[in-house]
């Protein structure tokens, strides 16, 4: 039987790939983010790859109403949620904390974290009503640990760390799991957001090294997805070889 997957942020990058790996098994698929043309293309895409059932929901997760109302809309059209992928977000500059861009605290508060709430809100008392369910909470090594000018980005995964400790224990009644995915390096759009479109200094940040790659976090949510009713597994690291921990790089590939 397949399962009805809502996946936020899924025009790219770690949502993307998610998307993909989901798209198989007579499962339904529910894709959401900002970019309406991005949305078409890729629900194009998963149904002519795979034939599953894909639903878009073009909203911005930053907007509480607009989740609201993306969601009630999304209950005509389906029965239930199996799975919540919670990982629309962002980083936003580079910056020491006195020479902080304030729109950019704003951009990310918004998304990694009223974002998050936003739409959990919406989903888990569904999931509630059906004594089922799985939320994954797509995190960062930077929300296990403080680097250099990441300061409100840091800030961000740390609180959704612990909110998805705090999901865990508030949905444990109700038969429904909670997993943090918390991944290092990936090579995606994120470094081209954080430096506003500049590629060279995107680049730089895996450069010497090979990064985790989005289907690698895409791979561990089906992982976690798969596991038996009695399994959770409620916060998971990931890290490409080269990367020990959100600071130590080897950046020295022939030393790998």
């Amino acid at each position: 039987m397949g399962k009805t997957v809502i996946i936020t942020g899924a025009t790219s990058g770690f949502g993307l790939a998610i998307a993909r790996r989901f798209a198989t098994g007579g499962n339904t698929v529910c894709i959401t983010g900002r970019r309406l043309e991005r949305l078409q293309q890729v629900k194009d895409e998963l149904e002519q790859v795979s034939g599953v059932r894909v639903i878009t929901a073009n909203f911005d997760i930053r907007d509480r109403a607009q989740v609201e109302a993306a969601i009630a809309e999304l209950k005509t059209k389906i029965d239930r949620v199996d799975i919540l992928v919670n990982n629309a977000g962002l980083a936003a500059g580079l910056s020491s904390i006195e020479e902080g861009d304030v729109d950019d605290w704003e951009a990310m508060i918004d998304t990694n974290l009223k974002g998050l709430l936003y739409i959990t809100r919406q989903v888990a008392p569904i999931m509630k009503e059906q004594q089922s369910g799985h939320i994954f909470n797509i995190g960062s090594t930077a929300g296990k640990q403080v680097y250099k000018n990441g300061n409100v980005y840091c800030a961000t995964k740390f609180a959704v760390d612990a909110l998805n400790q705090a999901m865990r224990i508030d949905l444990l009644p109700y038969g429904i799991k909670v997993t943090a995915i918390n991944p290092g390096l990936a090579e995606t759009e994120f470094s081209l957001v954080r430096f506003k479109g500049d590629e060279g200094r995107a680049k730089a940040v895996y450069a010497g090294f090979e990064p985790l790659h989005a289907e690698d976090i895409a791979d561990a949510v089906a992982y976690c997805a798969a596991l038996p009713a009695h399994v959770c597994i409620n916060d998971l690291t990931m890290t490409c070889t080269a990367q020990a921990n959100a600071s130590n790089v080897v950046r020295d590939a022939h030393k790998i």
